[in-house]
C-alpha cells in the first residue's frame, strides 16, 4: 500500500528530526520563566494546568495574585485542600473596582514584594504571578523591578506571569511566551461567566 508507505516514511522522518533536537538540547540548569498573555481566555487557566503539572512531581508552588481579589474560585477551593501550595490573594479586586491609584500601586507592591521573598527563598519550583502583566499595564509596578525580581530569584524556581499584554521586555526575558487569543466569547453573547468554567 503506496499510501501506508509514503505515511510511514514522512513519520519516521518526523521522529528522526524530532529525537536529534531532543538530542541536542541541553538542560538550563534554572527555573523557567513563562508568560501567558493575549486577549483571549486561558491565560491564569494555563498556570493553573501547570500547577497541578508540578505538584504531580511532588514540587512546591507558590501563587500571588495580583489582581482578583478575594473572589471565591473554583481553583482556590481545590488548591485550600493541598500540601505544598502557598497561596497569597494581594489585590483588591478588578482595576475599576478600588477606582484609587495610589491604592492600587501599593496593593501591587506588596504583592511584589511577597513575591520576592517567594522567589528568591530557594523553597518553591514554581511561582506563579496571576495578572501580574495587569499591574504592569496600569503602572502599578515597573518592568525593572520585575525583570530584577525574576534575575534575583533562586535556581530551582520557576516563574510563570499571566495577563493581558505583558510587555516587550518581559517577553523578551522569558524563556517561553504564549498569548491566548479571542475567537469567541459567552460574554460577548450576554452570557454570565459560570461556575467551574470561568472561576
Amino acid at each position: 500500500m503506496p499510501e501506508q508507505d509514503d505515511h510511514k516514511a514522512r513519520m519516521q522522518q518526523m521522529q528522526d528530526a524530532h529525537r536529534r533536537k531532543t538530542r541536542e538540547a541541553s538542560d538550563a540548569g534554572r527555573g523557567l520563566v513563562l508568560v501567558h498573555t493575549g486577549n483571549g481566555k486561558g491565560k491564569s487557566s494555563s498556570a493553573f494546568g501547570v500547577i497541578v503539572r508540578a505538584l504531580g512531581w511532588g514540587q512546591n508552588v507558590g501563587v500571588v495574585q495580583f489582581i482578583k481579589g478575594n473572589w471565591i474560585t473554583g481553583e482556590r477551593r481545590f488548591i485550600d485542600t493541598l500540601d505544598r501550595v502557598t497561596w497569597h490573594t494581594m489585590g483588591e479586586g478588578f482595576t475599576w473596582d478600588t477606582q484609587d491609584r495610589e491604592r492600587d500601586i501599593t496593593a501591587a507592591e506588596a504583592a511584589f514584594a511577597r513575591a520576592r521573598e517567594m522567589m528568591e527563598s530557594g523553597e518553591y519550583d514554581l511561582v506563579v504571578l496571576d495578572e501580574i502583566n495587569i499591574a504592569l499595564r496600569y503602572d502599578y509596578l515597573t518592568v525593572e523591578a520585575v525583570i530584577d525580581g525574576l534575575r534575583a530569584r533562586h535556581a530551582r524556581t520557576g516563574v510563570i506571569l499571566t495577563g493581558r499584554d505583558a510587555p516587550a521586555q518581559i517577553c523578551e526575558y522569558a524563556d517561553l511566551v504564549s498569548e491566548m487569543t479571542e475567537v469567541k466569547h459567552p460574554f460577548q453573547a450576554g452570557i454570565k461567566a459560570q461556575k467551574g468554567v470561568d472561576f
